[in-house]
């Protein structure tokens, strides 16, 4: 899952107005951050295989770091609570715990059985919508779309930058889960890792973005 993930941390702000959506996506995907250096460390798998499932043509072998249910709980308390360490705010801390594990429950709804509950269990969770390619758009896209629609009804654009940003990103995270979604598979595990370096300007592209709007009260 994709653009589901920053569906949610869009969507977030509608419950966190005083958090920045940069923040927002931060926690939202933060697993998906997270994995690429523990590819490039040696330290998570992932196998490369054309039609593997309709969607994507990767294998997750090994990611109990990043993705076990068990890690996954650790990781949201380390999000949520540094955020209570910095500013003191008890619901954002939650709301930013609760993205974090969002992120499992969702690629347990379309990862293939993959997904450990805790580094070497034996048992692994996925109902593998991504064996059905209009079932997956249906359901990222419904994320998405929900999210998108939460942020733009929450926010309201301070200048062109806020307004023209905020439509430019939509429509960039579109155009990569396209190219992800019909391109060509990427040539090898390394070439994943770095590539998913870069979701780090996404989250840069969120602070700024919302650094030029303003949270409307409802």
């Amino acid at each position: 899952m994709f653009i589901g993930h920053f569906g949610v941390g869009f969507g977030a702000k509608s419950v966190a107005p005083k958090v920045s959506l940069g923040t927002l996506f931060l926690a939202a995907q933060f697993l998906d951050l997270l994995w690429p250096t523990l590819l490039l460390l040696g330290l998570e798998q992932v196998r490369i295989v054309p039609g593997a499932t309709a969607v994507t043509p990767l294998l997750f072998v090994h990611y109990p770091i990043s993705h076990s249910l068990l890690a996954v709980l650790g990781w949201a308390v380390l999000i949520g609570g540094l955020h209570f360490w910095l500013k003191r705010e008890t619901k954002n801390a939650l709301v930013l715990g609760a993205l974090v594990v969002s992120h499992w429950l969702l690629d347990v709804i379309v990862h293939q059985p993959d997904l450990s509950l805790y580094p070497g269990s034996a048992m692994r969770l996925g109902l593998d919508v991504w064996s059905s390619l209009p079932l997956t758009l249906l359901v990222e896209g419904s994320l998405f779309a929900a999210g998108v629609w939460l942020y733009a009804r929450f926010t309201t654009a301070a200048d062109a930058s806020g307004r023209w940003g905020f439509r430019g990103l939509v429509a960039f995270l579109v155009l990569i889960y396209a190219g992800n979604l019909f391109g060509a598979p990427p040539p090898g595990a390394q070439a994943i890792a770095w590539v998913g370096q870069a979701q780090w300007l996404l989250v840069l592209w969120g602070y700024w973005v919302d650094g030029h709007r303003h949270a409307v009260v409802r």
